[in-house]
């Protein structure tokens, strides 16, 4: 059997794994068997290679599994081996993928922490000084513009800094998809494998990108599986928690959550004064009035960059009629002739509202659009119907037809929300939260009424 081509040893170790696949528990195949490579037959041992944690596990639990299910389907094969994989050849230099381009703005030291983002950003730090060791995976995960980039950004600038010798990647889901593409229609997986299971870090940005994208979801499962096992870093974001990820398969949402799940939420007025102190002092060189930055922060809805939007505008409006910072300067900047206030839309699409809710009620889009009557997602399904007619403007024949629904559905999910809005109720905390990520004004109904409940969970709902 020393002859033996590479497909017909490849063959051996399928038949082999199959076996194996229906003795053992699905799990323990694919995180102690699949990242078994086969390497080589020497004589009557078969050479295989795996990651050092992988290789430890089966040597010590599996070894004498593995051997017997070798030769059931050989007579030449009679033991195992596990050797190094091979290094690469004398001169040439290992291929690391390229991160994302670091900005120096993005460090923890340049982190505004409030209690919305307190947590997130002690888990960050964490994952940051022991890689491998505090969180693993980081799942971080909210609407957009709430810091969770910054946060991904950070962990990398602070690695690099602090550990020269690990190999970090910084990138994003539809990068690392573009990259896997390109992979299999020029060099082939096994060079794009080669480059991301021997980071030492990985670091992905808006994994919800890969939901929908089958091929490249499932090649990211291996590779969280062999970096995983090998003890590297993983730490991902999204917009919505691991399980409202419904495009994606159950089994890569549980390995998102096999670590620290955190969410990140809207900074609260102090938290948006002090990210307006920072912006002017970094763009304006003085620090405007308390009275100043309060007017602003007042105004804008707690996402950051909504926020850096309003404080450029007001920055620009100073610079160009030379006048200092004043409440006056932030009153003409956003409430301007025409224009709504600084960073917000009258009429966002549906769809953003869809996925608005779906983010705060960690749901997914498809569970939205689905017939499923669960008390959570009636309710996140009720309140994008109700936010859909308050803030478009479309009919209730076009939002039903968005919803897979009849009009008559859509206008009892309307009353269904109205009856709810009571000042402090879930339903009003609810609304704020999305018109918040979305950087919209609020319904006239909830504008003027108090929240202070807790985020939505799994209320009696009337179901549409």
């Amino acid at each position: 059997m020393s002859g033996h081509r590479e497909d017909e040893l490849s063959d051996l170790w399928r038949r082999v794994r199959a076996d194996l696949a229906a003795a053992l528990p699905a799990s323990t195949v694919e995180l102690w068997v699949d990242p078994i490579r086969v390497v080589a037959l020497r004589g009557e041992t078969l050479l295989l290679s795996a990651p050092r944690a992988v290789r430890a596990w089966v040597e010590r639990r599996y070894r004498q599994v593995l051997t017997d299910a070798l030769r059931a389907h050989s007579d030449a094969v009679r033991e195992i081996e596990f050797v190094d994989q091979a290094a690469p050849e004398e001169g040439a230099a290992a291929v690391v993928p390229e991160s994302l381009p670091r900005d120096p703005r993005q460090t923890f030291e340049r982190f505004v922490i409030g209690p919305g983002n307190r947590v997130a950003h002690g888990a960050a730090l964490a994952v940051a000084e022991l890689p491998g060791e505090a969180y693993n995976p980081l799942f971080l995960h909210g609407p957009p513009g709430l810091g969770k980039s910054h946060l991904m950004a950070a962990i990398h600038d602070y690695m690099v800094r602090n550990h020269p010798g690990l190999t970090v990647h910084h990138t994003t889901a539809e990068r690392f998809t573009s990259e896997f593409v390109t992979a299999l229609r020029l060099s082939g997986p096994e060079a794009f494998k080669a480059r991301y299971r021997n980071l030492d870090a990985l670091l992905i940005d808006d994994v919800e990108f890969l939901e929908g994208k089958h091929q490249t979801a499932e090649e990211f499962f291996h590779t969280f599986n062999a970096l995983h096992a090998a003890g590297k870093q993983i730490v991902l974001s999204s917009d919505r928690p691991p399980a409202a990820l419904s495009g994606l398969a159950e089994r890569l949402r549980d390995r998102f959550a096999w670590g620290l799940t955190v969410e990140i939420e809207p900074p609260d007025l102090r938290t948006r004064i002090a990210v307006l102190w920072r912006l002017a002092s970094d763009r304006h060189g003085e620090v405007p009035e308390p009275a100043v930055l309060s007017e602003i922060a007042a105004r804008v809805p707690g996402n950051v960059r909504v926020l850096e939007g309003a404080m450029t505008r007001v920055l620009a409006l100073s610079s160009m009629l030379r006048e200092p910072l004043s409440l006056s300067i932030v009153r003409r900047a956003l409430d301007a002739e025409g224009a709504p206030a600084a960073g917000t839309r009258e009429k966002p699409t549906l769809e953003e509202i869809q996925d608005a809710v779906c983010s705060v009620y960690g749901v997914g889009r498809e569970e939205l659009l689905s017939p499923r009557r669960s008390p959570r997602i009636a309710h996140a399904r009720q309140l994008a119907m109700y936010l859909a007619r308050e803030l478009t403007g479309l009919s209730l024949s076009e939002i039903a037809r968005a919803f897979d629904r009849n009009h008559t559905t859509v206008l009892h999910a309307i009353r269904a929300v109205d009856d709810r809005l009571e000042p402090g109720s879930e339903a009003m905390a609810a609304v704020h939260k999305v018109c918040t990520s979305l950087g919209t004004v609020l319904p006239a109904a909830v504008a003027d009424a108090p929240t202070g409940a807790p985020s939505p969970s799994d209320p009696q709902a009337a179901n549409p």
